[in-house]
């Protein structure tokens, strides 16, 4: 699925915001995991935003380890979720990736 503001690579494994690729959620999650992932990774931004209100310390990085978690769980950090033996480019520039032709034709559309 992909959207104007934030375009999805041609093979699904990255969407890009303002140049940069970002990994997508594994495909192959199940619908009810990804929605329960995705609840919790909500309520783990909104753990670290009360973290960095309250000053830090010890919740924030309690906080961000469960946002790490959960993103990993996704999929969108740590191994890969695809088996082709392609690299992950997960934010890097896409003029400065295997994307970066596809890239220049999107922006050449706007």
């Amino acid at each position: 699925m992909s959207d104007p503001v934030h375009p999805t690579t041609p093979d699904g494994r990255y969407f890009v915001v303002r140049g940069r690729l970002w990994r997508r959620t594994d495909p192959a999650l199940p619908a009810d995991r990804r929605t329960a992932l995705v609840a919790e990774l909500m309520s783990a931004r909104r753990a670290v935003a009360a973290a960095l209100r309250a000053g830090g310390g010890p919740a924030l990085i309690a906080a961000r380890a469960r946002v790490d978690y959960v993103k990993t769980e996704l999929g969108e950090r740590g191994p890969v979720w695809w088996d082709d033996g392609a690299p992950d480019l997960n934010r890097r520039m896409a003029v400065r990736t295997v994307y970066a032709e596809w890239f220049a034709g999107l922006e050449r559309e706007r």
